[in-house]
């Protein structure tokens, strides 16, 4: 893998068969694609970028007000220093802020808690929210293609996901102080979701790991959104569809001495889908590797694993 693929999503729309053979093979070899004419304004995108800058600029005290104590980071702030990736010794470089899904009424889910919201920056909320919701509706529409891709109806993960706990995180990495810290602005991870859809970040620094066993920079397309499977995907797909490790790791000057910002976006299952592997992708060859287990539970137990819960 010198580089992952390319999906023209306005393919979706004119030969989707096709359109979801290319979708299913990409994530099939990498595990990560890049999505191009996807129709996100890019002007959304970069308010979004632009007003996150403006959130993380707020002194240390008024972010640290919209921290939720034992919220295990669901909503609300997260500070400096508290992730950390699965089996690392030391903690991640970034900081971050949990938007999840806008429920109007009695929420369908408990874990679908209220969003929070900056009360210093009332143009965070609209400018979010039409983010998440845009990066929502991509996410289905590549859903969409894996389904047929995995022998399923086209609307199979329809109603799997519509309810989902997903999150937006606008994330910042600030500069780096000390060339010599030992910690990185993320350690090497897979994603626990279904899919992960990635905004930005206009600076260098993502890196995936290949199967020969080396670490493939991703150049961002202008305009492409990245778009990775995760461990909740590999797990419904028994192994077929690969979760990826992927890592952002401290740039050379002079990017060292600038903030990296990039706004993920977690596609969730809902919170009682049973996440159990689809006979299509169990062979003879590939024997089902997984039990079943509830999305919400499986959540939690790897939450615990990165220090959100404790």
């Amino acid at each position: 893998m010198k580089s992952i693929p390319h999906i023209d999503m306005s393919l979706y729309g004119q030969d989707f068969d096709a359109f979801a053979q290319h979708v299913g093979e990409g994530y099939e070899q990498n595990g990560f694609v890049a999505l191009t004419n996807h129709g996100i304004e890019q002007q959304l995108i970069d308010d979004a970028l632009d007003i996150c800058r403006d959130l993380f600029a707020l002194p240390e005290d008024v972010k640290k007000q919209y921290h939720i104590p034992g919220g295990g980071g669901a909503r609300g702030y997260t500070p400096f220093g508290t992730e950390i990736a699965k089996d690392a010794k030391h903690v991640d470089l970034k900081e971050f802020w949990h938007v999840g899904r806008e429920i109007e009424g009695e929420p369908p889910y408990p874990q679908l808690t209220p969003n929070v919201w900056p009360q210093e920056l009332p143009e965070f909320k609209p400018k979010i929210l039409a983010l998440y919701q845009a990066l929502d509706a991509l996410g289905m529409q590549v859903l969409d293609a894996l389904a047929v891709y995995l022998k399923q109806p086209k609307t199979y993960f329809r109603d799997k996901v519509q309810l989902g706990n997903s999150i937006l995180r606008p994330l910042h990495y600030p500069p780096i102080v000390d060339e010599g810290t030992p910690s990185v602005r993320a350690g090497a991870h897979e994603d626990i979701n279904v899919l992960t859809l990635l905004v930005g970040s206009r600076e260098p620094g993502l890196e995936v790991l290949a199967k020969d066993g080396s670490w493939i920079p991703v150049t961002i397309i202008e305009g492409a959104i990245i778009c990775n499977v995760g461990d909740m995907l590999q797990r419904l797909t028994n192994g077929v569809l690969p979760s990826t490790t992927h890592r952002v790791v401290n740039p050379p000057a002079p990017y060292s001495s600038k903030s990296r910002y990039s706004i993920p976006f977690f596609l969730h299952f809902n919170p009682d889908f049973v996440i159990d592997p689809l006979e299509s992708c169990i062979t003879e060859k590939n024997p089902k590797r997984f039990e079943p287990i509830g999305s919400h539970d499986y959540l939690l137990e790897r939450l615990r694993e990165i220090g959100l819960v404790k």
